[in-house]
């Protein structure tokens, strides 16, 4: 494209009587685009466009339904039966432009700047280095609009309870809750529909009533329903993760909470400075109290006791005190859990820190049952370290156990210690050496393997007939029959 510019020099310099040559040369343009400009007196050429088509939008919106939205069936009637013809991407736009077929983005809508009258809660995940281990999880945060409090909490596993848990210890922190939970359409609150149609599960419903305020669903695609929440993340994303280190989960809530609940409530937030400490004095005569002996949501779990007096929850086993045995109710609260049985509470445990899995929990003050509990998870280290201290050979072995896909690995390191004791070592040394050098992973080849070798010698080698090959039934069954492939010929 020549610039309107470089057109005029060339007709500028034609008219004072430079050659076509030294002008092309000097502007580096061709010969020929020299004599077109100076054809064209140095104006731009006008392009030719075909008159704009003029399409009534009624006519539009009939055949949008008649062709049940499909624009390429659209065209088709404009061209055979109205007599226009009409590009498709030119009639997309016009259907885009006259809000056919899709629908107008609209703004949203703005709420009040009122005191007491609405929070806003929402979950964003965070992968942060806990320990010696990085962990995947989600940080819930929950933000008063008018005060910008905040109160966060981070949770390896986020679900319908723990959104209870976290909402009971904001409110009851704070001893205060705002009329309006504004929230996205998360189905941890919403049963079906979207937006202002959005259904709230009857559950978290009658959970919202006791703590005096309801859940409301922002409209889809509209996260800045709830823009302070949503900045709140980049708060947490910027300043709290920065510079700070958490040994373990518990430690990295205490700083979560010191952090949310201290901190920021007196740094001063936003233009106007606010801080807002001293704006909630002023929105508490807005909020609505809650009760002072709120109960803390809890999950029912039912469990059978086993014979060794056992229940399992949660990958633990725990103790159940006394001899009675059948169904006992289990109260799984967020940091501890109670056994109850026959409307009677049992006793109470501290849930374990996050991770701990496979271990069991007794009556504090007993001595603890001579029996482990049934299912529980066995391990195979000590086996498997006993069995490479006898040879290299025996590593080599287990090494290739543990790589064997599909192989319960740790019961048959078990039965495999099991048989080193019941056989001597040089029995035991020679049938791993076979088993290694033919990858025998079956327990019962094994056995098969150290009978041949009871007697101190070799394994017979297989007998062979030398004269296998002469026989007429080797010499009948050496080749197959010649395949027809005459049904290719044609």
């Amino acid at each position: 494209m020549i610039t309107a510019d470089k057109r005029k020099a060339v007709f500028l310099l034609h008219q004072e009587g430079m050659p076509i040559r030294e002008i092309s040369r000097g502007l580096k343009l061709s010969r020929n685009a020299v004599r077109r400009i100076i054809a064209q007196a140095g104006q731009m050429p006008r392009l030719a466009r075909p008159p704009v088509q003029v399409i009534d939008p009624e006519r539009l919106r009939q055949l949008y339904q008649e062709c049940h939205g499909y624009a390429q069936r659209i065209a088709e009637k404009l061209r055979e039966e109205h007599g226009i013809a009409i590009k498709y991407s030119t009639l997309t736009r016009y259907l885009r432009d006259l809000g056919i077929c899709t629908p107008v983005n609209l703004r949203c809508e703005r709420g009040p700047e009122e005191p007491g009258a609405e929070m806003q809660h929402d979950t964003s995940p965070f992968t942060l280095r806990v320990g010696a281990v990085w962990l995947r999880l989600q940080a819930s945060l929950l933000y008063l609009r008018y005060s910008k409090r905040r109160y966060l909490q981070f949770y390896p596993v986020f679900d319908r309870f723990h959104l209870k848990c976290f909402l009971h210890l904001a409110l009851t922190h704070w001893g205060y809750a705002p009329r309006l939970c504004v929230i996205d359409n998360t189905n941890l609150a919403r049963l079906r529909g979207l937006g202002s149609n959005a259904v709230i599960v009857p559950e978290m419903e009658a959970f919202a009533k006791a703590y005096g305020f309801v859940f409301l669903c922002h409209a889809p695609g509209h996260p800045d329903r709830k823009a302070g929440e949503e900045r709140s993340f980049l708060t947490v994303e910027t300043n709290f993760v920065p510079g700070r280190t958490f040994q373990n989960l518990e430690e990295l809530n205490r700083q979560a909470l010191e952090w949310s609940t201290v901190r920021l409530e007196q740094r001063p937030q936003g233009k106007a400075g606010l801080i807002p400490a001293q704006a909630f004095e002023h929105e508490r005569a807005f909020l609505t109290q809650l009760p002072r002996h709120l109960p803390a949501p809890y999950l029912l779990l039912e469990r059978s006791v086993d014979e060794y007096g056992y229940v399992a929850v949660e990958g633990n086993y725990y103790e159940v005190p006394g001899t009675g045995r059948g169904t006992i109710q289990v109260l799984r609260y967020l940091y501890h859990l109670v056994l109850c049985q026959d409307r009677r509470s049992l006793i109470e445990y501290p849930l374990p820190p996050w991770g701990v899995r496979n271990q069991p929990f007794h009556v504090p003050g007993q001595k603890p049952p001579r029996y482990r509990p049934r299912n529980r998870k066995q391990s195979s280290q000590e086996e498997e370290k006993r069995l490479r201290a006898i040879d290299p050979l025996i590593g080599a072995y287990v090494d290739f156990i543990l790589g064997s896909p599909g192989l319960l690995r740790h019961q048959f390191l078990r039965r495999l210690w099991a048989l080193r004791q019941r056989w001597s070592t040089s029995l035991f040394l020679r049938t791993i050496e076979r088993a290694h050098r033919y990858q025998i992973t079956s327990l019962e080849t094994l056995q098969r393997i150290a009978l041949l070798q009871l007697d101190d010698t070799a394994l017979p080698d297989p007998m062979v007939d030398p004269e296998l090959e002469k026989r007429p039934a080797y010499q009948e069954g050496s080749l197959t029959d010649t395949p027809d492939l005459s049904r290719y010929d044609e």
